[in-house]
């Protein structure tokens, strides 16, 4: 499914698929389960609202938000890895897709 030529991006399939290992990840609490999903979707959704748009200013404003919600779904992570509420393979590998989402949502 390809409505737009964004989707064929790799900064948006990497939005996407960190959507999809935060609900794989199965996080045991269920309040940073709930966080963490809700955080990389709005990454994932903020990112896609902003591509399309030839406004910088519309951009920037859902790129910062995208980034907002990075650090909130980081935390999120962090938290939830030092409760023992996430396998710890799986909090890296999320953690290693947000560090690679970061430098190009920031570039």
């Amino acid at each position: 499914m390809a409505t737009f030529r964004f989707q064929s991006l790799d900064i948006y399939r990497l939005a996407k698929d960190i959507c999809v290992l935060v609900q794989g990840a199965r996080i045991k609490d269920s309040e940073l389960r709930d966080q963490a999903t809700r955080a990389a979707k709005s990454c994932f959704l903020n990112l896609s609202e902003g591509l399309p748009s030839d406004a910088a200013g519309i951009r920037r404003r859902h790129f910062a938000i995208a980034n907002g919600s990075l650090g909130e779904l980081s935390a999120a992570l962090d938290l939830a890895a030092a409760l023992g509420a996430i396998d710890a393979d799986a909090a890296r590998t999320i953690d290693s897709a947000c560090e690679r989402f970061a430098m190009m949502l920031r570039n």
